[in-house]
């Protein structure tokens, strides 16, 4: 991997065995962290480790270079020769696009310079998937999945055997990449795999059988991290991941490209395996651990979704405020009308929060922090959801005309909603962030109730308590701003970072292990912590070049704004914790669910 880096200064009853077991094995490795915990986990206390983010992170000089460079090639060869109406349309990558983004080296920017890629940081790596995803939306998917997802896997798991007999055509683009997770039972769910893999009797190697299905890039791979259960060998089994190629025995493709209704020019394909030997040599990273394999190479796609999210979001503010301007309604441009004005704002101020949010957390990553899975779940939902809307307000701009499919919005549309589904759904990720964050909190209260029930820990368990609770309510959350100016934002943030761990302390205590079940309350605790971490990384972001002296009118708004709307996002999540309609919302629910299944 590349040594480049940013720098910086400084659920219900389980009646099912099996399933629960599943559910056991998950949540081991969704809830053993690393030995530090990373900005937002800490947010969840109350701490706001100032140093995670600022000051906002910059390329280093010795890839700064080499990144503009190819930013630059790849806007070239994307306008001459990445149509993406014509791949849309004919729901097809051509080759020779495909080839043309190898020989730029796009297909192995982030693989070790000695395996034939070009060694770029994360950060690197998504300032050109954002030029691709500004551009096409399956061509981006395309790359993410081989690269992001599909070399990435062998990069960090893969033995020097199985790194020298791929990675060179990987890099190269002779030969593509996929990774095969899904399944009918296993998506979001990624514990839920049900495909099978059998160790032969002489120990030599396994034989695999399952489906995968919605796998990108699945007919078209040369090379597939494939997910499957493993007995361990006390009577229950494990995700291990293996390596598979097409050209083994019992490798089915049984639809080579599944008809949908976005990102059509993807090869999303439906893959069987009929009893197929895989030698123990493909054996990627420990057996047992596929789900580890899965779930860190997810983070790093996740962060090239907020990459080519950002692109999308620039892409639709350029053309909204052009339209704007020079389209005539009522005797006047549409840009001097307010609800128009509204809109624009809405999307330049969540490019610019997403901008700021993607590259703070892919610096996460390039500085080797010991934990960012939060992070990048945040950014993966707040870049969708965010994006999502920013396309309708597009859509809006444009009336009429930005229905039809002869422009390019309609399309946009349709490409950006698989975001909020793929790599994660947003409801299953808000519930993830909010869990994970409340995790070590519970604990702490856990260990204080244990304490009290003790005469002989009373005392000392209780002074304890009391007193990291008073001062956390008496300090007051320093933020590291080199602006004046920035100082009432700053100032507010870190007093809403201190009403986050109170409110986050009155949900346990309220709800206790209910909380586990309580998904009204997760979306609403999840919601506060992306407000709070997008806010940051705006704030990092806005400060630095503002100190720097190139902060421009356009971004000087467009950050304010962002902070605003972000600070009324978090008090309303906040609010909704004790003035809310849950009981009506499920009550109506229910009674759908009960006039339907009579019918």
């Amino acid at each position: 991997m590349s040594t480049s880096a940013p720098v910086r200064a400084n659920t219900g009853p389980l009646d099912d065995p099996e399933r629960a077991r599943q559910m056991r094995e998950a949540e081991e490795l969704l809830f053993t962290g690393p030995k530090r915990d990373g900005f937002a986990k800490a947010l969840f206390r109350g701490e706001f480790r100032s140093a995670s983010l600022f000051p906002y992170p910059a390329l280093p000089e010795r890839e700064r270079a080499r990144v503009d460079t190819a930013v630059e090639e790849v806007r070239n060869f994307a306008d001459a020769h990445i149509d993406a109406a014509a791949i849309d349309r004919n729901a097809d990558i051509p080759r020779e696009v495909i080839d043309g983004l190898a020989k730029l080296g796009v297909l192995g920017m982030t693989a070790p310079v000695s395996f034939g890629g070009l060694g770029f940081s994360q950060s690197g790596y998504c300032r050109i998937m954002e030029v691709i995803g500004g551009h096409c939306a399956s061509t981006a998917v395309f790359v993410n999945a081989h690269q992001s997802i599909g070399i990435r896997a062998l990069v960090l798991f893969g033995t020097p055997e199985q790194q020298a007999r791929w990675l060179p055509g990987l890099t190269r683009g002779e030969k593509l990449g996929a990774f095969a997770l899904t399944e009918p039972e296993a998506g979001s769910d990624a514990g839920n795999v049900q495909t099978q893999a059998v160790p032969d009797a002489d120990g030599r190697g396994y034989r695999l059988s399952g489906s995968k299905r919605y796998i990108t890039n699945g007919a078209i791979a040369d090379v597939l991290t494939v997910m499957a259960r493993t007995p361990d060998g006390h009577g229950g089994s494990k995700v291990t991941a293996f390596l598979v190629t097409p050209d083994m025995p019992g490798f089915e493709v049984v639809e080579a490209r599944m008809p949908k209704c976005g990102i059509r020019g993807t090869a999303t394909a439906k893959l069987a395996f009929h009893d197929m030997p895989v030698p123990v040599e493909n054996i990627l990273g420990p057996v047992g651990k596929g789900l580890k394999v899965a779930l860190t190479v997810l983070d790093f796609g996740r962060v090239t979704f907020g990459a080519s999210c950002t692109g999308v979001a620039k892409a639709c503010l350029e053309a909204a405020s052009r339209h704007a301007q020079r389209r005539q309604q009522f005797g006047r441009p549409l840009a001097d009308l307010e609800l128009i004005k509204k809109k624009i704002a809405y999307l330049a101020a969540t490019a610019y929060a997403l901008e700021a949010t993607t590259y703070e957390t892919a610096a996460l990553i390039d500085l080797g922090a010991d934990d960012y899975m939060l992070e990048t779940a945040i950014l993966k939902v707040f870049a969708t959801e965010m994006l999502w809307q920013g396309v309708y307000e597009t859509m809006q701009v444009f009336g009429g005309q930005g229905y039809f499919t002869d422009e390019p919005y309609e399309r946009w549309m349709r490409d950006a909603r698989i975001n909020t589904i793929g790599e994660g759904a947003n409801e299953v990720l808000k519930a993830f962030i909010a869990l994970v964050g409340m995790r070590d909190v519970g604990e702490g209260f856990k260990t204080t109730l244990d304490g009290l029930k003790s005469p002989v820990r009373f005392v000392p368990t209780l002074l304890k308590f009391s007193g990291e609770r008073f001062l956390r309510m008496a300090r007051s959350v320093p933020m590291p701003t080199a602006s004046p100016e920035l100082v009432p934002a700053a100032s507010a943030l870190g007093r809403r970072v201190s009403r986050f761990a109170w409110a986050v302390e009155r949900v346990l205590v309220r709800h206790r292990e209910a909380v586990l079940e309580l998904q009204y309350v997760q979306e609403r605790i999840a919601d506060a912590t992306i407000a709070l971490v997008s806010s940051a990384c705006t704030l990092a972001r806005l400060d630095a070049a503002i100190a720097a002296g190139r902060a421009t009118r356009a971004e000087r708004a467009a950050g304010d704004l962002y902070l605003r709307m972000a600070s009324r996002r978090f008090d309303q999540a906040l609010r909704d914790l004790d003035r809310n309609d849950d009981r009506a919302v499920t009550v109506a629910a229910e009674a759908a669910f009960a006039t339907f299944a009579q019918r």
